[in-house]
């Protein structure tokens, strides 16, 4: 898990996520670029990470994705991002093709659902927290309820 202040530079990401796996057997390899669209007059998203959580998160997903031979990347901004840059990058490396495209659209899913990021809209330089653009964590209790 990597964590970066401000967009994500996709293609040096990547680049080095490629050349770390370049010596393995994995036969499939999946990307995820997420980033962040013009609407609703934002000039960014701005970006609330709970490290810890988010790492005991990751963490279970290597130990999940492990369990069918493959290993999961993933990197995310912090603070601002504007638009038509990247916020989130995410891939599988895994030696079947089934594996990876499973365990890619099953990561992004439950990094939306389950991931401790709070976003916010940037209109005007302000921040101004997204609650139509924020998932309440499963069982999170008062933390579901942060705004």
């Amino acid at each position: 898990m990597e964590l970066y202040q401000g967009s994500l530079d996709v293609k040096a990401i990547f680049g080095r996520w490629l050349d770390e796996q370049s010596s393995s057997n994995y036969g499939a390899y999946i990307p995820f670029v997420g980033t962040i669209r013009a609407e609703d007059g934002i000039e960014a998203l701005s970006f609330d990470i709970y490290e810890p959580i988010l790492q005991a998160w990751f963490d279970e997903w290597q130990k999940r994705a492990a369990e069918r031979g493959a290993i999961v990347k993933m990197a995310h901004a912090i603070g601002d991002v504007p638009v038509h840059t990247s916020s989130y990058i995410s891939a599988v490396f895994s030696p079947k093709r089934r594996v990876a495209l499973e365990l890619i659209d099953l990561f992004v899913e439950d990094f939306k659902a389950n991931a401790p990021i709070w976003k916010y809209d940037v209109i005007d330089g302000k921040r101004i927290y997204a609650a139509d653009r924020s998932t309440s964590m499963d069982g999170a209790g008062l933390l579901a309820q942060s705004n």
